[in-house]
């Protein structure tokens, strides 16, 4: 389908900060473009902000005058509902209210030509419920912008029971010409984003309420290791632990209490001091003027025991970790290659320490189950050439001095290592298995395809990889092997593996993602 020719008159409904970010986006395509609030002159202050927005960007360089003036003489600030009836396409970014959503969209079949597209910008509401009242529920689908809108990304185009196709590929080729990067996404609970990003910030809660490491310590091993821009502490603190709970509380009780949603208690208890993070600065970190940030923990290679530069044996493949593997080598450590016994994954003998990647069981567990009493498991990182920093979980029946060589080699090789209390797939992997096993279910019940489950988290919440690209570069029977491990480790059907996911590792399959 084509998309909307730039002769469309676009209307937003809603003149605060995501619908005049939709609003400059329509009007920086070509559009001209209605924005409408019932709040006197709320619009016109909207589009006077835009202004001074674009003023900033002509001073950087980055925006031409000329093409700022033209933006700003599309936006028309309008004062009555009955001046949109012209309208093509109409975008609701008002207030998260089915009762006023639905009222408004009956308005506006009335008042709109039959052919005009209406959408809303809804993150939480059914669409089909929301259109369930309309006589033309056909014509309405979900435009899920991301803020600010004129720089995020993504847009969620989500159809409801009764959207036609040809009304969500229309607004899917017009998101692409407006230069957003558009996702296809069924009308379920959180649609894609808001409820495949659960996991990042629930795995961080678990990790921090069994006492495996502490906020600032997770926060950099997402970051240093994972490759994530911000870690789960620090940017729910961004988005406000008022938000971020609802947003969760809503998800989980959508899906009937599935555990996989579980809301946190902590986070409430941060909800009910009234602690929501930067915007009233506390959080999970203290933003007050002259307060003291708290480091990461790390294991200290002061005082080095190493007299030469040791021997390191390698047992079996490696896999996914093979590239740490070059790195240490890069140190000018002698490494030997051996053969490993069946069925036994990939390991490093150092001195009297093996280490081993995690695969979602405790240290103490698989110590038991190898009979290996000086088990140092290692977590995931994104790329192990680059990262800085590792969680490593030691069994308890180790003899903890095997630490001090180990972080001695890594140090050598510039990565900094936290000891994390020994918890099933460390923090790293455990992550991305549950961010890879969300999507593998969302696919699985076709609310979106693997290409658009990757490129909605890379786009709406700039995630390094896509979860589901990111299993297949792991390998998705190890995945599937932490998880069920996980799941063993906790019994809770929290950690279930997708059916979607099991069938990729026991077939060897692919999700068929796309480098986004």
């Amino acid at each position: 389908m084509p998309p909307l020719s730039k002769d469309t008159i676009v209307a937003v409904i809603g003149a605060g900060a995501m619908g005049a970010g939709i609003a400059q986006v329509a009007a920086s395509y070509g559009h001209q473009v209605k924005l409408f609030d019932k709040a006197e002159g709320a619009a016109s202050r909207a589009i006077d902000s835009i202004g001074a927005g674009l003023g900033k960007l002509v001073s950087r360089g980055k925006l031409d005058h000329s093409e700022a003036e033209a933006i700003l003489s599309r936006l028309q600030p309008i004062e009555e509902l009955s001046q949109l009836a012209d309208a093509g396409l109409v975008v609701e970014a008002i207030i998260e209210n089915l009762d006023i959503k639905r009222s408004l969209f009956a308005e506006l079949e009335q008042l709109c030509a039959a052919d005009t597209l209406l959408t809303s910008n809804t993150s939480s509401l059914s669409i089909t419920s929301i259109a369930a009242g309309m006589q033309h529920p056909e014509r309405f689908a979900g435009l899920h912008f991301f803020n600010p809108a004129p720089i995020m990304k993504l847009v969620e185009v989500i159809s409801g029971l009764d959207t036609d196709r040809h009304v969500a590929e229309t607004l899917y080729a017009s998101a692409s010409a407006w230069g957003k990067k558009p996702v296809h996404a069924r009308s379920t609970p959180g649609f894609i984003v808001n409820r495949l990003a659960r996991p990042f910030y629930a795995e961080g809660l678990r990790l921090l309420e069994e006492g495996a490491a502490d906020t600032a310590t997770i926060d950099a091993l997402l970051r240093d290791a994972g490759g994530f821009r911000m870690g789960p502490f620090e940017l729910m603190d961004l988005i406000g632990h008022d938000v971020n709970y609802a947003v969760t509380c809503s998800v989980f009780d959508a899906y009937y209490g599935d555990q996989r949603f579980l809301p946190s208690l902590t986070q409430k208890a941060l909800v009910d001091g009234g602690r929501l993070g930067r915007k009233s600065g506390r959080g999970f970190y203290d933003y007050r003027t002259d307060a003291v940030q708290p480091q990461p923990q790390s294991l200290s290679s002061a005082g080095s025991t190493l007299v030469e530069l040791p021997t390191l044996i390698v047992e079996g493949d490696l896999g996914v970790a093979e590239p740490l593997l070059t790195r240490l080598q890069q140190t000018g450590i002698h490494v030997v290659r051996r053969q490993g016994l069946a069925n036994q994954q990939g390991r490093l003998l150092l001195g009297d320490a093996v280490l081993a990647l995690t695969d979602g069981r405790m240290a103490s567990e698989r110590a038991v189950a190898e009979a290996t009493a000086n088990l140092v498991l290692f977590d995931l990182a994104l790329d192990y050439q680059q990262a800085s920093r590792l969680a490593v979980a030691i069994a308890d029946q180790a003899d903890r001095r095997v630490l001090q060589p180990v972080t001695e080699l890594f140090a050598l090789a510039g990565i900094q290592l936290s000891l994390l209390d020994d918890a099933p797939g460390l923090a790293v992997m455990r992550t991305v298995a549950m961010l890879a096993n969300e999507a593998a279910d969302a696919v699985m019940q076709q609310v979106c395809s693997a290409a658009d489950a990757d490129i909605a988290m890379q786009f709406g919440v700039n995630y390094p990889r896509g979860p589901l690209a990111w299993a297949e570069a792991v390998g998705t029977q190890r995945i599937h092997q932490v998880l069920t491990h996980m799941q063993q480790a906790y019994g809770e059907d929290r950690y279930r593996p997708s059916r979607q996911l099991k069938r990729m590792a026991v077939t060897g399959g692919h999700f068929h993602v796309n480098a986004a």
